[in-house]
């Protein structure tokens, strides 16, 4: 959802060829997939209409992009230790802007569509403060 979003305030601030952003799992679980029909719904009520498939991360993931963004702690202490890894480059998304001081964006998969609902919020949110910071 975050690279949705994010790709997203990209491009409607023209500024898609400056960016390469993409997704992936520190998981093989769901390489291929599309994102859960949940995710899609509140994307798509938001006005965001693309996605990409699940990919999993890559130890070429660290020297081809300048920043690697967990999602919550669990995962961005596996980014650190993954092999390959630029730990100075892994960061929490929460770290990025402000949604009222929650350190991790939870995994909704297992609630409702509220979940969902919830997580659309603390990561447009936290995008715009990705945006603004990557672009000063």
């Amino acid at each position: 959802m975050a690279e949705s979003i994010f790709r997203h305030k990209v491009d409607r601030a023209g500024l898609a060829e400056s960016f390469v952003i993409e997704s992936a799992g520190t998981g093989d679980w769901h390489v291929g997939d599309n994102p859960d029909p949940r995710t899609i719904r509140v994307l798509a009520q938001n006005g965001v209409h693309e996605f990409s498939r699940a990919r999993q991360v890559t130890s070429s993931d660290f020297a081809e992009f300048d920043h690697i963004i967990a999602m919550d702690l669990a995962n961005e202490r596996d980014l650190c230790d993954w092999n390959g890894s630029v730990p100075h480059r892994v960061s929490l998304m929460s770290s990025w802007g402000g949604d009222g001081g929650r350190i991790e964006v939870p995994d909704p998969y297992y609630g409702d569509f509220g979940g969902f609902e919830e997580v659309f919020k603390m990561l447009d949110s936290t995008t715009d403060g990705l945006l603004v910071k990557l672009t000063k």
